[in-house]
């Protein structure tokens, strides 16, 4: 059996890292190292991580002054020695077979990488009903730069529900961009660009804790806008640069929604700050014209315009009835209000 490299990125986290941990060591799969980076804690977290290494001679520790969770994961892969590589945050947890489904299936299939499905979780461990991607729906396929939509939907960002072949990592030269938000984007979106065979599969392999403490209006300051633009501009210019942006076309579409609904959501904002961030984006709002984007509602349509024709006061006065409006729904219609709907993709594909 192949080596597996699990890269544990470990900061602050306690109260859930044993339970983290203890799915690692429970994998059918035995060949596996875990490497854990504890990338300055301030809590018990490392002491944690030393524990389990003293129980299991397949845990590595490192210990680090903070990088961020970029910096910690790029440690991790320059210390790995498996054939594969996989992730986990150390608040989520593996299913007990999730190894082995991954790695049965990247070597039937010869994938560079391949996509699990996934589950969310409450923050106190109970799973939701149903996973992200319906079982009925998605069933697996090889995925295609060219396919616009089961491609699209099965491709999301996060680098936990995936294994990677090492060699494929190092032939594109890939590492994460350190001190950016979204950048599980930037690595995933680069690496189906560069990739000739990835696959999907419909088992759950992943289980994504929610927690409280990531709300919107907590993290949404002017500095996370910043890198968001940053991490949006290498995005873009990735699938420029590769002559993909007919699939760049639907990122695109469900970044804006997700990104103009966190502005507009988020109260860690002056009004002076709210305009440096929409100067600072207005090329990502113009590309909405550019690539023909349709939006989900008129008053959405309304906020782009405003920002493309520099006309910034209006654009505010829209999103701060939005922000009224969305105050008063539930989390459910918040979150389906934020995506794009199905009916958009069809626009998309019919330009």
């Amino acid at each position: 059996m192949d080596k597996i490299s699990i890269i544990v990125p470990v900061y602050n986290v306690e109260k859930y890292i044993r339970d983290s941990l203890n799915s690692a060591l429970a994998q059918t799969y035995k060949n596996i190292e875990i490497i854990l980076i504890d990338d300055g804690s301030k809590d018990s977290s490392g002491k944690i991580c030393d524990e389990y290494k003293q129980k299991d001679s397949r845990i590595k520790v490192v210990h680090q002054k903070n990088k961020g969770l970029s910096g910690a994961r790029n440690v991790g892969l320059d210390n790995a020695t498996g054939k594969y590589i996989m992730f986990l945050d150390p608040d989520d947890l593996y299913e007990t077979d999730s190894c082995e489904k991954l790695y049965n299936y990247i070597e039937k299939t010869n994938s560079d990488f391949v996509i699990g499905n996934y589950i969310n979780m409450s923050e106190n461990g109970t799973k939701w009903e149903n996973p992200v991607f319906d079982k009925n729906k998605y069933l697996e396929f090889k995925l295609s730069i060219e396919d616009y939509t089961n491609s699209f939907y099965t491709l999301n960002s996060s680098v936990c529900n995936k294994i990677f072949r090492k060699s494929f990592l190092d032939d594109i030269q890939i590492k994460f961009v350190e001190k950016l938000p979204a950048e599980d984007a930037i690595f995933t979106t680069y690496c189906f660009i560069k990739s000739k065979n990835v696959y999907f599969i419909p088992e759950i392999v992943y289980n994504y804790r929610l927690r409280e403490s990531d709300s919107i209006s907590t993290s949404c300051n002017k500095e996370y806008f910043f890198g968001i633009n940053k991490a949006y501009y290498i995005i873009y210019n990735n699938f420029l640069e590769n002559n993909c942006i007919d699939f760049y076309r639907y990122f695109y579409a469900k970044s804006m929604n997700y990104i103009l609904y966190k502005f507009i959501d988020s109260d860690k904002l002056t009004k002076e700050e709210r305009i440096d961030v929409l100067e600072e984006m207005k090329w990502f709002y113009t590309l909405s014209n550019d690539l023909k984007i349709p939006t989900i509602l008129k008053s959405v349509q309304y906020i782009i315009e405003s920002i493309t024709e520099k006309d910034y006061d209006q654009a505010l006065k829209y999103c701060e009835i939005l922000n009224q409006v969305r105050k008063m729904l539930p989390k459910e219609l918040k979150e389906k209000m934020s995506k794009p709907s199905a009916n958009t993709y069809k626009q998309i594909e019919e330009f």
